[in-house]
């Protein structure tokens, strides 16, 4: 006999949702702000959706921002335009994504700012099209993957964290996500940020984004090809290529690290500095998780406005 429905309370929401051709997909996402407004685009990572920015999204729009914040490949209600293919997850072909979303709004240099999968996209579109990224916001610094090394063994307490990357390598792991990725997402979660108190409607509303039909391919191809179990598209050969060459990054940046993730300990941005060739900044997040955005708005929020001062002062004529 099941229990009592579970009762969740009232929660925000980010809306109206808009489409637009981009690539290989029919990009959903949220805007919000002025159309005239210098852009933002703001990507959500694994296993979460645009609700990250939940409270993000509108203080950049009230503050000028033209603030577009898109459902990742695989989630919510982004589709890929063609039934059948390869749901590749590959680092490529966010990246690809995210120039085609930047394409298809015909924006002018925007700031790129995500955490996990987000990052990673961002990071890639700020290395090798830095003509389309006016600043970078990265958690985590550096995110493009060094593939080739893949196969070689992490520590075993960044083995532990990341669990789910063997877990999805099996038949098991795809038929458990299948099955509850709600459930998926709430150990990943609780892994992630060991400080984020979350209630169950925030999960639920998040988990909606799950239920993509091509959410399970997505993931298991990305986790597996990361591990190098896994090809990757052809499609995607020479931007992968492009990524194992780690390329710099020569915009400016502004790098964070929350004190309390679960997986990826807080550094002072020093092991990732030859990374950035452009202006940087790091800065360290107390209380934050993984999740960083929707666990500590107001130092995501101060970042985009530290990146954009940046962006101000580097365009300033020099004095006669």
């Amino acid at each position: 006999m099941s229990g009592p429905p579970r009762r969740t309370a009232a929660v925000n929401r980010l809306g109206p949702i808009r489409h637009v051709v981009a690539g290989e997909l029919d990009v959903g996402y949220v805007e919000l702000g002025p159309a005239d407004g210098p852009p933002v685009v703001l990507l959500h990572g694994f296993p979460y959706d645009v609700h990250s920015y939940v409270e993000v999204a509108p203080r950049l729009a009230a503050e000028g921002f033209r603030t577009i914040v898109p459902y990742l490949r695989g989630h919510g209600p982004t589709r890929f335009r063609t039934p059948a293919g390869l749901r590749s997850g590959q680092q490529a072909a966010l990246g690809a994504d995210l120039h085609a979303l930047l394409d298809a709004l015909d924006l002018p240099p925007a700031v790129l700012a995500g955490y996990d999968w987000g990052a990673r996209a961002a990071c890639i579109v700020a290395a090798v099209w830095p003509e389309r990224c006016a600043g970078l916001v990265s958690v985590n610094s550096y995110q493009i993957l060094d593939i080739a090394s893949a196969g070689r063994p992490l520590r075993p307490d960044l083995e532990a964290g990341f669990w789910y990357f063997f877990y999805f390598a099996t038949e098991r792991g795809r038929a458990g996500l299948a099955r509850d990725a709600r459930a998926v997402a709430e150990v990943i979660w609780r892994r992630n940020s060991p400080r984020w108190h979350f209630d169950a409607a925030t999960l639920d509303r998040a988990a909606e984004a799950f239920g993509n039909p091509d959410y399970v391919d997505v993931v298991v191809h990305g986790y597996r090809h990361r591990l190098g179990l896994a090809d990757g598209d052809p499609r995607y050969a020479r931007l992968e290529a492009r990524l194992a060459t780690r390329p710099t990054i020569p915009v400016p940046a502004v790098t964070l690290d929350g004190t309390a993730d679960g997986n990826f300990p807080a550094t002072d941005g020093g092991a990732s500095a030859a990374h950035f060739v452009g202006p940087r900044a790091h800065h360290q997040v107390p209380g934050a998780g993984h999740n960083l955005p929707q666990e500590a708005p107001d130092a995501f929020v101060a970042a985009v406005r530290e990146v954009s001062t940046t962006l101000h002062r580097e365009r300033r004529p020099h004095p006669a």
